[in-house]
């Protein structure tokens, strides 16, 4: 998992990170699907980027409280401002 200081702390921030991801900042290829998960190691709530053999490309730890009220966000996606 990534570094501790990279965790996002609020909706915005989740947002942010969603974006980037759907428009290939982070460079990665072939991602499917985007999923806020439980780590089974330690029970830490984490965003995860998977490809479609549903394996982890990226992720960041999220806190609980963004994991609690960021589901619809990542289900549904992040809203676009109008460029």
């Amino acid at each position: 998992m990534n570094n501790d200081a990279d965790i996002i702390t609020s909706l915005e921030e989740l947002e942010a990170f969603l974006i980037a991801v759907e428009d290939g900042g982070f460079s990665l290829t072939n991602i499917s699907g985007i999923a806020l998960a439980t780590s089974n190691k330690d029970g830490r709530r984490f965003v995860a980027v998977l490809d479609d053999q549903h394996k982890l490309l990226m992720s960041r730890w999220v806190t609980e409280d963004v994991f609690q009220t960021g589901q619809d966000l990542v289900r549904r996606g992040p809203k676009r401002k109008n460029h």
